[in-house]
């Protein structure tokens, strides 16, 4: 048991003693360590300080050199100023002297003009005299003249004056009846040539515009479908584009009857894309015609575009590019009223060419003439004059507006376009087979039915069809009842007798449709 102990003894003090020689080795390492460490952190320390000063070196003398480059620079630069300076000194010398040498002949002159003054002084001395002495002459003679004819001075001017004065007043008066008659007949060859070319420069053709439009189908299988079950589908249409479908024997065909030509191109192109979708029921057609009528809204304005462009005209306000591309689907008389309008154009800017006047500015006023016609709203005011007033509120030229007012004399011409545009006017619409009047009175008696009918309270819209002869009515649902529905087509068949003549019957029938809708989302 000792020997263990010993023997553990021994290991310990054994284990102490290296662990004492392990940390003396480790402390002399850890010294030369610190002692190489100290020795590159001096040698660090010195080479940069070497390259700290030799980069001080550097700087100085770059900055040297460029004081020395900015002093050469500066004085170079005053050296021109200085050059300049002396330069203007001596150009402000030279003008001086210049100067001093104007003012001396300045001052000769003014010596000689003070010398030619007197002498001028005196010439007019003497001429004064001559012409005293030529006066007591003249005054003389005349005395000696009076007492031979027995007359005096001013009785003879009086007797020669009134001689002279009836002989001037015969021969002007014969010269310039001469020239009148003269300027008459040249005048009305002259505008019989101006109005002959310009009507020939600008033929064109004229289709005169129906009511009816022509829709073809490829077969009679279509017709059932555009009916639909118990006529709603037909029904729809007409309440949605407010023209009247009549569907036949016609083979393949379905007539679309209505005054207003931009519900029957809706309704064309209504039922051509309801024809080739398939889907043909009330709500389809709807969304359809809602579709079609901004699309006609769209071309409306392409159409206005495009006829600008084509004629040259620029700087249109867009609402009158509007109103020239409603022309498109408007008629006057049964004759396109965009055709007219064009013609016009070109008949006035020839005119005005020929004449020597603006054609451009004619031009516009003969394009512009009818636009008061195409106004969407029931204006109280004739066309020409709203179509004045429209020119006016978009900025139009004054003599535009004066020649649009004035095409049928219902305010005074100012302007030499104005009678222009009335003579073209009346060309464009003289032509054979150009107009046809009773088209116009039966457009405006239709409209008449239909501005009457939307007068009462409660209605949202209005179709006059079948030539007149049916007036259809829509109701807003919530505010008439079926009482008062029928009460308002009693109401407006009485207006219609009281204030309208028409032949035969009008039928007037009042449409309440309730609907209720609702999304499940």
């Amino acid at each position: 048991m000792e020997i263990i102990i010993y023997v553990v003894a021994a290991s310990l003090l054994s284990l102490f003693v290296g662990l004492w020689l392990g940390q003396k080795q480790l402390q002399k390492l850890y010294a030369r360590k610190e002692q190489e460490a100290r020795e590159k952190a001096a040698l660090i320390i010195k080479e940069a300080e070497i390259n700290g000063e030799t980069i001080k070196k550097d700087r100085i003398f770059e900055a040297k050199e460029k004081f020395l480059k900015l002093k050469a620079e500066f004085e170079d630069e005053s050296n021109k100023k200085k050059n300049i300076i002396l330069q203007n000194e001596n150009k402000v010398k030279q003008r001086e002297q210049a100067v001093a040498k104007l003012q001396e002949q300045v001052n000769r002159k003014e010596a000689e003009l003070d010398s030619e003054k007197e002498n001028l002084r005196a010439q007019l001395d003497i001429t004064n005299k001559k012409k005293d002495e030529a006066e007591k002459l003249r005054l003389q003679q005349v005395q000696k003249l009076e007492k031979i004819a027995g007359l005096t001075a001013d009785e003879a001017k009086e007797q020669i004056l009134e001689a002279l004065k009836q002989e001037a007043q015969s021969k002007a008066s014969s010269y310039i009846k001469d020239i009148i008659e003269e300027a008459k007949m040249t005048a009305t060859k002259e505008a019989k040539k101006v109005v002959l070319e310009t009507i020939q420069r600008t033929a064109t053709e004229h289709a005169i515009e129906n009511c009816v439009s022509v829709f073809n189908i490829e077969s009679d299988d279509v017709k059932g479908k555009i009916i639909g079950r118990e006529g709603r589908n037909i029904r729809a249409l007409e309440a949605a584009t407010g023209v009247e479908i009549i569907v036949d024997d016609t083979p393949e065909a379905i007539i679309i009857s209505g005054f207003d030509p931009v519900r029957r191109e809706i309704a064309r192109l209504s039922l051509h894309r309801l024809v080739q979708d398939g889907r043909i029921h009330p709500a389809r057609i709807e969304e359809i015609v809602s579709k079609t009528r901004k699309n006609i809204e769209e071309e409306i304005l392409e159409i206005g575009e495009r006829t600008a462009i084509d004629l040259g005209i620029h700087g249109l306000h867009p609402e009158l590019i509007k109103l020239v591309g409603r022309m498109r689907f408007r008629s006057s008389y049964g004759q396109n009223l965009l055709q007219h309008s064009r013609e016009v154009a070109k008949l006035c800017a020839t005119m005005a060419a020929e004449l020597g006047l603006n054609a451009k500015l004619a031009k516009r006023a003969g394009l512009l003439h009818d636009i008061g016609k195409v106004w969407p709203e029931e204006p109280e005011l004739p066309h020409a004059l709203l179509g004045m007033e429209l020119a006016k509120k978009y900025k139009e030229h004054p003599e535009v507006c004066n020649a649009i007012g004035a095409h049928h004399d219902e305010i005074e011409m100012t302007s030499m376009l104005s009678p222009i545009v009335q003579a073209c006017d009346a060309i464009s619409g003289s032509r054979p087979g150009a107009r046809r009047e009773v088209m116009e009175s039966y457009i405006k008696r239709l409209k008449d039915l239909e501005t009457l009918a939307l007068s009462f309270d409660g209605v949202t819209n209005c179709y006059a069809i079948q030539a007149g002869r049916e007036l259809r009515v829509m109701v807003d649902a919530d505010n008439v009842t079926d009482e008062k529905a029928s009460m308002l087509s009693f109401q407006i068949s009485q207006k219609i007798e009281k204030d309208m003549q028409y032949p035969g019957q009008i039928k007037v029938t009042v449409i309440r449709e309730m609907r209720s809708v609702a999304y499940a989302k």
